[in-house]
Protein backbone atom coordinates (compact mmCIF):
# COMPACT_ATOMS: atom_id res chain seq x y z
CA UNK A 1 0.00 0.00 0.00
CA UNK A 2 1.39 3.40 -1.01
CA UNK A 3 0.60 6.18 1.42
CA UNK A 4 0.31 9.67 -0.01
CA UNK A 5 1.92 12.50 1.90
CA UNK A 6 0.53 15.93 1.18
CA UNK A 7 1.05 19.46 2.44
CA UNK A 8 -1.48 22.00 1.23
CA UNK A 9 -1.56 25.65 2.15
CA UNK A 10 -4.05 28.36 2.79
CA UNK A 11 -4.78 31.31 5.00
CA UNK A 12 -7.41 31.94 7.63
CA UNK A 13 -7.83 34.85 10.01
CA UNK A 14 -4.37 36.26 9.37
CA UNK A 15 -2.71 32.87 9.91
CA UNK A 16 -0.93 30.83 7.27
CA UNK A 17 -2.28 27.28 7.49
CA UNK A 18 -0.51 24.16 6.28
CA UNK A 19 -2.68 21.03 6.19
CA UNK A 20 -0.48 17.94 6.50
CA UNK A 21 -1.69 14.41 5.76
CA UNK A 22 -0.08 10.97 5.71
CA UNK A 23 3.06 9.79 7.47
CA UNK A 24 5.52 12.39 8.76
CA UNK A 25 8.80 10.48 8.68
CA UNK A 26 12.38 10.50 7.41
CA UNK A 27 11.27 10.49 3.77
CA UNK A 28 8.49 13.09 4.00
CA UNK A 29 9.68 15.48 6.70
CA UNK A 30 11.94 17.48 4.32
CA UNK A 31 8.81 18.39 2.33
CA UNK A 32 7.19 19.92 5.42
CA UNK A 33 10.43 21.62 6.42
CA UNK A 34 10.65 23.29 2.99
CA UNK A 35 7.01 24.41 3.06
CA UNK A 36 7.49 26.03 6.48
CA UNK A 37 10.65 27.78 5.22
CA UNK A 38 8.75 28.98 2.15
CA UNK A 39 5.97 30.44 4.30
CA UNK A 40 8.47 32.29 6.50
CA UNK A 41 10.43 33.52 3.47
CA UNK A 42 7.20 35.00 2.11
CA UNK A 43 6.72 36.95 5.35
CA UNK A 44 4.10 34.74 7.00
CA UNK A 45 5.25 34.35 10.59
CA UNK A 46 1.99 33.22 12.19
CA UNK A 47 1.60 29.58 11.18
CA UNK A 48 -0.84 26.79 11.98
CA UNK A 49 0.25 23.25 11.19
CA UNK A 50 -2.89 21.15 10.87
CA UNK A 51 -1.73 17.63 11.74
CA UNK A 52 -5.26 16.24 12.02
CA UNK A 53 -4.63 13.84 9.11
CA UNK A 54 -1.15 12.73 10.20
CA UNK A 55 -1.39 9.22 11.59
CA UNK A 56 2.32 8.48 12.03
CA UNK A 57 5.20 10.68 13.12
CA UNK A 58 8.76 9.54 13.80
CA UNK A 59 11.69 11.41 15.33
CA UNK A 60 12.55 13.17 12.07
CA UNK A 61 8.99 14.50 11.95
CA UNK A 62 9.32 15.73 15.52
CA UNK A 63 12.63 17.33 14.53
CA UNK A 64 10.88 19.29 11.78
CA UNK A 65 8.23 20.49 14.24
CA UNK A 66 10.88 21.65 16.72
CA UNK A 67 12.94 23.33 13.96
CA UNK A 68 9.79 25.05 12.69
CA UNK A 69 9.06 26.35 16.18
CA UNK A 70 12.60 27.68 16.49
CA UNK A 71 12.50 29.34 13.05
CA UNK A 72 9.16 31.04 13.65
CA UNK A 73 10.14 32.21 17.12
CA UNK A 74 13.32 33.74 15.67
CA UNK A 75 11.02 35.86 13.46
CA UNK A 76 8.91 36.81 16.49
CA UNK A 77 6.08 34.75 15.06
CA UNK A 78 3.75 32.14 16.48
CA UNK A 79 3.31 28.45 15.68
CA UNK A 80 0.20 26.47 16.56
CA UNK A 81 -0.48 22.78 16.02
CA UNK A 82 -3.74 20.97 15.44
CA UNK A 83 -3.40 17.36 16.56
CA UNK A 84 -5.35 14.49 15.01
CA UNK A 85 -8.97 13.89 15.98
CA UNK A 86 -9.19 15.38 19.46
CA UNK A 87 -5.51 14.54 19.92
CA UNK A 88 -4.99 15.50 23.54
CA UNK A 89 -8.37 14.14 24.55
CA UNK A 90 -7.97 10.75 22.86
CA UNK A 91 -4.18 10.50 23.03
CA UNK A 92 -3.40 10.39 19.29
CA UNK A 93 -0.18 8.91 17.94
CA UNK A 94 1.38 12.35 17.32
CA UNK A 95 0.39 13.50 20.80
CA UNK A 96 1.90 10.32 22.33
CA UNK A 97 5.16 10.77 20.42
CA UNK A 98 5.48 14.42 21.44
CA UNK A 99 4.66 13.51 25.04
CA UNK A 100 7.06 10.55 25.17
CA UNK A 101 9.90 12.74 23.93
CA UNK A 102 9.05 15.44 26.47
CA UNK A 103 8.44 18.13 23.86
CA UNK A 104 4.62 18.33 23.85
CA UNK A 105 4.77 21.26 26.27
CA UNK A 106 6.77 23.30 23.74
CA UNK A 107 3.78 23.62 21.42
CA UNK A 108 0.46 25.41 21.54
CA UNK A 109 -1.95 22.65 20.53
CA UNK A 110 -5.56 23.18 19.48
CA UNK A 111 -8.45 20.84 18.76
CA UNK A 112 -9.44 22.34 15.42
CA UNK A 113 -8.69 25.11 12.95
CA UNK A 114 -11.36 27.48 14.28
CA UNK A 115 -9.76 27.41 17.74
CA UNK A 116 -6.21 27.63 16.38
CA UNK A 117 -6.84 30.88 14.49
CA UNK A 118 -8.88 32.46 17.31
CA UNK A 119 -6.60 34.51 19.55
CA UNK A 120 -9.19 34.31 22.33
CA UNK A 121 -9.00 30.51 22.60
CA UNK A 122 -6.53 28.96 25.01
CA UNK A 123 -4.42 25.99 23.83
CA UNK A 124 -5.15 22.50 25.12
CA UNK A 125 -3.19 21.58 28.21
CA UNK A 126 -0.13 19.39 27.86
Amino acid sequence: MVVAFKVTGGEQGGWAVLHVSGELDLVTSPVLRQRVHDEVAEGRHHLVLDLSEVYFCDSSGVGVLIASRRLIRSCRGRLRLILPARGAAEDSHVNRVLGALGVRRLFDVYADLADAVDDGTEPLSA
